[in-house]
């Protein structure tokens, strides 16, 4: 959702005069050209560089409407909407045009503690609701308690200006120093954290203010009045407060408490007897000289207020204050940058001692290892080296191995040719033998000089073996089982 509208407030407002101004911001009367309806326009110039000290960052601003758009309460001024051009950011809020709240006291004749309680009352619920959703406002003030309208018979109370407004995150610290030095709380001053109790304090210094028209712990300096505020230095003025019912004194005393433990809370303010008791009954018949005391607390008040509106002292305005705290903002956080930076330091040295001690102890074993390595590769290079020798031997031995093998093939083929032609001879001679012996024709009844045995078979055998022992010498038996040698008479008559 888009927090700012960039569009130009004139095109949907038409602009009137002004209503107030401050440092950086000027309140202007307006009014909706669609509807009529009559508006306050919030003008607060944007700073336009980090380095400049002129106009307001723009996460300030943010951080004022983004509270202002969570709030929606009848004591607390309500936010219409925000446009945003180049060097301002406008806030279209409703019109309080009552004026402030002691303008309208010291106009008063007479003041009583039951009217008082009746606006301090508006005030505690306007904060109670702000308190409830842990939002402070951290700038309760006179000039920031305003009316809706003056001309009723109780005005309703306004709460305006969010500029300083925090949300207070539980379990986070905040610290800042900011504020009218008149009103801040001493946690402020001596820059502790920081939470909801110092709208507490504001509240006890404005109903001080209220029934005596005198500032509690407003000193002639700047200074004067910051160390009052720190030794909580004040008292109840029998000439101020001489009328002033205990009670309402005890109310401002439990508010005024420098340990925050003790300080009232919002809710303990609603509830304290000063506020809830109706026993305060103005008089309706009062004595001359007590009137005359009455007029005098109004007047008071009256040269208080005045007094505000004019030309403020050096040591309440907001700027020579905010130029205060700029310095010891920036002092705390010089001071934070060097605890953080010793600490960096001391770190960085445990580190570099650490890293140190484990480069040494990486560096011997690294020294270790680095002797095993050149050990275990110089047996590697001897070892590498056999294999080489090895090899080399391998290779001579496989290549004379090779020459060998050509010569006992060409060996082989010259044998087998030899083999192959006397295969060739013999099968002939074999054959022309065959052809001899079936040419012989022998009687098989005559046997000449060997009885009981023909010629032909006696031919054979002796051919037979004188063939097998021819064979037996030249070829040792190795053709013998490739001829077949059938001599017998079968054969021959085949």
């Amino acid at each position: 959702m888009e927090l700012f509208k960039q569009q130009n407030v004139e095109d949907f407002y038409e602009i009137g005069e002004e209503l107030g101004s401050g440092q950086f911001a000027i309140v202007k009367q307006c009014r909706e050209k669609s509807s009529g309806l009559q508006f306050a326009a919030k003008f607060i110039k944007k700073r336009q560089s980090m380095a400049s000290s002129r106009g307001v960052r723009r996460e300030e601003i943010e951080r004022e409407v983004t509270i202002l758009q969570r709030v929606q309460h009848q004591n607390i001024v309500t936010l219409r909407e925000v446009y945003e051009n180049r060097t301002d950011v406008v806030l279209i809020l409703e019109l309080v045009s009552g004026g402030e709240l002691f303008d309208f006291l010291a106009q008063k004749e007479s003041l009583s503690e039951e009217e008082a309680t009746q606006f301090i009352k508006q005030i505690l619920e306007g904060v109670n609701y702000l308190h409830a959703r842990k939002i402070a406002h951290f700038d309760l003030k006179p000039e920031n308690i305003m009316l809706l309208d003056k001309n009723v018979s109780l005005p309703r109370i306004k709460l305006i200006d969010f500029g300083l407004a925090h949300t207070i995150d539980a379990g986070v610290e905040f610290k800042n120093i900011f504020g009218t030095p008149e009103f801040v709380a001493p946690e402020i001053v001596n820059y502790e954290p920081l939470g909801l109790e110092a709208d507490m304090w504001s509240i006890g210094v404005i109903t001080y203010i209220l029934l005596s028209g005198a500032s509690p712990f407003l000193g002639e300096t700047k200074q004067d009045t910051l160390g009052n505020i720190s030794a909580v230095n004040y008292e109840f003025d029998e000439e101020f407060f001489c009328h002033t019912s205990e009670l309402a004194k005890r109310f401002i005393s439990q508010l005024l408490e420098k340990d925050k433990k003790k300080r009232l809370t919002i809710r303990e303010a609603l509830s304290h007897p000063w506020i809830t008791n109706n026993e305060h009954k103005e008089e309706r018949a009062q004595e001359p000289r007590k009137r005359e005391r009455r007029q005098l607390k109004t007047k008071r008040l009256r040269e208080y207020t005045i007094k505000s509106h004019s030309s403020m002292p050096p040591n309440n305005t907001y700027m020579n204050f905010e130029r205060f705290a700029q310095v010891v903002e920036d002092i705390d956080h010089m001071e934070s940058s060097f605890i953080t930076l010793a600490a960096a330091h001391d770190s960085l040295q445990e580190d570099i001692d650490a890293l140190v001690s484990i480069y040494n102890e990486k560096e011997a074993w690294y020294k270790e290892e680095s002797e095993e390595v050149r050990h275990e590769l110089s047996q590697i290079r001897y070892e590498f080296r056999k294999v080489e020798a090895s090899k080399k031997s391998l290779q001579d031995d496989m290549q004379a191995f090779n020459c060998s093998l050509a010569a006992v093939g060409e060996r082989f083929q010259e044998r087998q040719g030899h083999f192959e032609a006397l295969h060739l001879e013999l099968s002939e001679e074999l054959r022309w033998v065959q052809e001899v012996v079936g040419s012989f024709q022998v009687d098989t009844g005559g046997g000449g000089g060997y009885p009981n045995c023909g010629f032909s078979s006696v031919f054979n055998n002796d051919v037979n073996e004188a063939l097998k022992e021819l064979l037996n010498r030249s070829c040792g038996g190795e053709l013998l089982s490739g001829i077949n040698l059938d001599l017998s008479e079968t054969g021959q008559q085949r």
